[in-house]
């Protein structure tokens, strides 16, 4: 059993916020028809791996995560038989999914009100950039505008060189919130019968994930500045470099400082006021940090992450791309699943449900489809015959 068996999801995303919480509920057994337009949608070719046709672009890196557990079908709704087909797959439909800007949603006739007309029990989940109310409503930003707008990026880096995550956290983080949100709605519908509408932003989670920061700074006006990979709240909690590269370090709580302060040879700075709590090691962390980059200075990675997996103080290597695949646990973790694609020569090595569960877990059953793979079946189930889905088709319709 799947947890979401016979739900059927609509989706209209791009990109990472909307595909990737389709994606989610694909995991848990919802089949997922992803929708596009006949040429493909942008986020289809992003870091390309696959040779194009005629010399375009092939399909890419991103794509491959996102769209697992998919079907995909073409289709533009912006015509008048395109949107009478996206409305008789709402009709049977229970989540439609889409990151699009309201105005377009509407004029697509995928806005909620024009959806629940069609079927009162339709769940409408939408993410957009700044949300639905304020004087950025309108607005369209990305994952690393709403990274520079919670304040992330100014305290990272340097006050000179403010840095943004490489890693587009906001986009999964909304991603994961919004298929929360979803699975809400279908708990709450099950009770009520109806439908509703569910709205994720990526400022939201950005602000979110960044609040207890912005909490220190509306009550005391802290107005810190950045210092780069050193923590301002704990202590010593720094990326040091050691002989044949670099590790990650993090101290929180009297215990962990007490180890270290042993395995460094510095049993008095356990009674030194400069470091009688976390907080007091954040604001004179520069010292501790410089006597743990001495000590690191002496060691390779391996020495030093032996002598601290001994002293049970949590550290990690900086790893390269290749070197977080190669890495033996992450291998018997056992999260990356190798999902073969046509046009690939090696197979992707696919996350899957990044939560598990102990009797209905997330399975990565389906690749990727390619571009419209199952317009034909999807447009058939709905009772559309051979010859008007040729006709469709050469109207440019899907």
């Amino acid at each position: 059993m799947r947890v979401l068996d016979g739900i059927k999801v609509l989706d209209f995303g791009r990109y990472i916020a909307g595909p990737y919480c389709a994606a989610l509920l694909g995991d848990l057994g919802a089949d997922v028809i992803r929708i596009e337009k006949r040429e493909g949608s942008e986020d289809r070719y992003l870091l390309p791996l696959t040779p194009g046709k005629d010399g375009a672009t092939g399909d890419g890196a991103m794509f491959m995560q996102m769209n697992r557990n998919k079907r995909s079908l073409t289709l533009d709704p912006m015509t008048e038989e395109g949107r009478r087909i996206a409305h008789r797959l709402a009709e049977e439909a229970d989540v439609v999914i889409a990151n699009l800007p309201p105005a377009t949603l509407k004029a697509m006739g995928l806005d909620y009100a024009t959806l629940f007309a069609i079927n009162p029990r339709i769940i409408l989940t939408t993410v957009s950039a700044f949300g639905s109310t304020g004087p950025y409503a309108d607005r369209v930003g990305f994952d690393g505008i709403a990274q520079a707008m919670c304040g992330a990026v100014y305290l990272s880096g340097t006050p000179e060189q403010p840095i943004k995550s490489y890693a587009p956290w906001v986009d999964f983080g909304t991603a994961s919130l919004a298929a929360f949100g979803t699975m809400a709605a279908l708990y709450a519908r099950a009770q009520t019968g109806r439908g509703q509408e569910v709205q994720g932003a990526l400022l939201s989670t950005a602000l979110t994930f960044f609040n207890f920061h912005l909490i220190e700074q509306a009550i005391l006006k802290t107005d810190r500045v950045a210092t780069l990979n050193r923590s301002q709240n704990s202590g010593p909690s720094d990326l040091f470099r050691a002989k044949d590269g670099f590790v990650q370090i993090t101290i929180n709580g009297e215990p962990l400082f007490r180890r270290w302060a042993k395995l460094l040879g510095e049993p008095e700075w356990i009674g030194d006021p400069r470091f009688a709590s976390d907080q007091a090691r954040g604001d004179n962390g520069e010292a501790l940090s410089a006597r743990m980059q001495r000590w690191f200075s002496e060691r390779s990675v391996a020495e030093a992450l032996s002598a601290l997996e001994a002293a049970r103080i949590p550290a990690g290597p900086v790893y390269s791309p290749q070197q977080a695949l190669d890495d033996g646990h992450v291998k018997a973790m056992g999260l990356f699943q190798d999902v073969n694609y046509p046009g690939l020569g090696l197979p992707a090595p696919v996350a899957g449900t990044p939560v598990s569960l102990s009797l209905t877990p997330g399975e990565l059953r389906r690749r990727p489809p390619m571009l419209g793979e199952h317009t034909d079946e999807i447009l058939a189930a709905i009772g559309i015959g051979a010859e008007e889905i040729a006709r469709l088709r050469a109207a440019n319709v899907v």
